[in-house]
């Protein structure tokens, strides 16, 4: 057995032969089947749900290390309270894996993150312990403070509880939840999840706030005593105003800064959150008290595999891999992601111009910058999960001459769009924002599927907004936004492979709001967007197949659009088609309906087709198979350009086709 596999884990995956009878796991089905176990038994079942969740993951692939670490805290939560009559609201969804299997969903587990099976996060259509629904962080204490206010107003007596990461405590929205529950006063028992970890390393005045907690002895020791002290008082009110009176001045003295006493908290820990009796001990009492609760317990990210806690950062989530080594099974090797293109030419831009620096929001290795920041210190700034505070910083940056790339992923990006409007938009700052994980996201679901930010975007003035159609533009592009414009520049890029290795490749101005006509056509043209123009090349392929003569324009500019090729084409045209991987109301073909109506073309000369993400949000799968799901596969396009081609005289705008064979028909926009 490899060493790799340490503790309990060691010791229980050879019971993978042995007789179900002897697993405790296969006698758990609902948070009630823990009810008549004993401690010891809980223990066991650490190790066993351990040993299933690696071996599922290694298989799947998945979110790893977040969930070992939150074993013993799921199994003490789920054994104490009675969900979902008590409510746990989990701060984002990747830790909840151990929650799923205990409630109801082990035997699915192997279908997490496949299409039609299991989210990856937590998910209200899933389950009814599935309380709240979240794929972005610091949402569970505001959402739990709503929980509890409604059970006051309705006169019930259950129990509201969250667990938070440390991470998520980086987040303004966290704050702002603790600052409104503290005035509020209701009872509701915030547990701090503190494994020093979010998916990037914690940065800021909070982590340090809370590793000067975890690591004071003195701190702890009288804390134990103080407890002791409290248990021994006589019972009674007087008593209790006595103790909770006690309690706080000692921890406003003890405690650095005091900041949750201060915000209205009753602050207990922090907790070894490994320690099954110490958790449940813990637990009990802390429920007892009322009023606003925060329960600080220390955790670490990937417990009971070595790998995985040796390097969280790698085992937070990742593709399928062998369990003994750690090892991620081989892949096909392939162009680089765009993630890493951007990376490198960011790293290129900032060696050759001093004013260049890169800002992420706790994401340092999902946008590549882990690089940048290692090889310069002095201008990467990880602002934590607090990416409306980014945004504004960077246009503080700009303004004083810095030229500031904001990493972002997209569907991270809509949580600051008030300053994205109000800081940079309004004032024309040349921040360039990079928007990483733009389209449809494969397995992380609707919470990650980027599909929203043409539309979010190209709506606000000053804006410049470009997709690029492969490695090399994506460098040029960069480029173009880094030296060339002096208004917000906005770049969007999938979370795939680079059709072609632009590596070497030298950088070259590209002229705004140009557009590329990449294959000039008779019958119909497709205007594609981004990572849509090699879906829309293997569509022509096919349309030539069948004598039809396609055309094909790289529409890399949304904002501003090319108005002069876009005239020439209405022209040559009688029916145009858009492509993009963004929501298509109110994108991109929505823009060129808008566009063509602005130049004076008629109506229905030409006919534009629109087609994209529908007005649905698409659950998780592979890539190919949700386009094939929402009716955006080649031959499902290939189908629905020959329809449209025999009923040129369609009028107006058309929408998204459906799944099946025929268009779905939007009406006029």
């Amino acid at each position: 057995m490899s060493e790799a596999i340490t503790g309990d884990l060691d010791r229980t995956l050879p019971r993978r032969a042995e007789s179900s009878a002897e697993s405790l796991l296969s006698r758990v089905h609902t948070p009630a089947d823990l009810k008549g176990l004993t401690i010891p038994d809980l223990k066991r079942l650490a190790s066993e749900l351990r040993t299933q969740l690696i071996g599922v993951v290694a298989r799947t692939g998945g979110h790893l290390a977040p969930s070992l670490g939150v074993v013993e805290l799921t199994i003490a939560l789920h054994y104490l309270f009675d969900s979902p009559r008590d409510k746990i609201v989990w701060d984002v969804g990747h830790q909840a894996y151990v929650h799923k299997m205990l409630t109801g969903r082990r035997d699915r587990l192997p279908t997490i993150r496949q299409h039609g099976g299991l989210s990856g996060f937590l998910r209200l259509a899933e389950s009814e312990h599935d309380v709240f629904g979240a794929g972005h962080a610091s949402t569970s204490i505001s959402a739990a403070l709503g929980m509890a206010t409604s059970r006051d107003l309705n006169g019930e007596s259950h129990a509201v509880v969250t667990v938070t990461g440390d991470g998520a405590m980086t987040g303004g929205l966290a704050f702002e939840a603790l600052n409104n529950a503290g005035h509020a006063g209701r009872d509701i028992l915030v547990i701090l999840n503190d494994n020093e970890m979010s998916i990037s390393p914690n940065v800021g005045a909070i982590s340090k706030y809370l590793t000067s907690l975890s690591t004071n002895p003195f701190l702890k020791k009288l804390r134990d005593e103080a407890y002791d002290l409290i248990e021994m008082l006589p019972k009674g009110t007087t008593a209790g105003q006595l103790a909770n009176r006690m309690e706080r001045n000692l921890k406003n003295v003890l405690v650095p800064g005091a900041l949750f006493q201060a915000l209205g908290f009753h602050y207990f820990g922090p907790h070894d959150g490994h320690n099954m009796d110490e958790l449940i001990d813990v637990i009990q009492r802390v429920r007892k008290v009322k009023g606003p609760v925060l329960l600080h317990v220390l955790t670490k990210k990937g417990r009971g595999y070595s790998y995985a806690e040796a390097d969280p950062n790698t085992y937070h989530g990742l593709n399928p891999f062998d369990v003994v080594s750690g090892k991620s099974l081989p892949a096909v090797k392939a162009p680089p992601a765009y993630t890493k293109v951007f990376a490198d030419a960011a790293a290129e831009l900032a060696e050759a111009d001093p004013r260049v620096v890169a800002v992420t929001a706790a994401m340092a290795d999902g946008t590549g910058l882990t690089g940048f920041g290692k090889r310069f210190p002095n201008r990467f700034f990880d602002v934590g999960i607090a990416e409306a505070h980014g945004v504004t910083f960077c246009a503080g940056m700009a303004l004083q001459g810095l030229r500031p790339i904001a990493a972002i992923y997209s569907t991270f990006l809509q949580r600051a769009y008030d300053q994205v409007i109000h800081d940079v938009g309004v004032q024309d700052i040349p921040v360039v924002f990079c928007l990483d994980r733009a389209g449809l996201c494969g397995p992380d679901g609707p919470t990650h599927h980027g599909v929203f930010d043409l539309t979010y975007l190209r709506v606000v003035p000053n804006f410049i907004v470009a997709a690029p159609k492969d490695g090399v533009e994506l460098r040029n592009l960069l480029y173009t936004a880094v030296h060339q414009t002096k208004h917000p520049f906005a770049i969007r890029y999938p979370k795939e492979a680079c059709p072609i290795d632009p590596t070497g490749t030298p950088f070259e101005e590209i002229a705004i709001g140009s557009w590329e006509e990449l294959i000039r056509g008779e019958q119909v043209a497709f205007l594609a967007v981004g990572s849509m123009v090699v879906h829309a090349k293997q569509v022509i392929e096919e349309l030539t197949k069948r004598g039809i003569n396609a055309g094909l324009v790289n529409c890399r500019f949304i904002k501003p659009m090319d108005l002069d090729m876009l005239s020439a084409l209405a022209t040559r045209h009688k029916v145009l088609i858009t492509l993009e991987e963004n929501a298509v109301r109110g994108g991109f073909g929505t823009g060129v309906y808008e566009a063509l109506r602005e130049l004076g073309a008629p109506e229905g000369s030409p006919a534009v087709h629109r087609l994209g993400i529908p007005d649905q949000f698409v659950l998780h799968g592979s890539r190919a198979e949700l386009f094939e799901e929402i009716g955006l596969s080649v031959e499902q396009i290939v189908r629905f350009t020959l329809d449209v081609i025999g009923t040129q005289g369609t009028q107006g705008v058309t929408g998204v086709p459906s799944a099946t064979q025929s268009p779905r028909q939007d009406g006029h926009a």
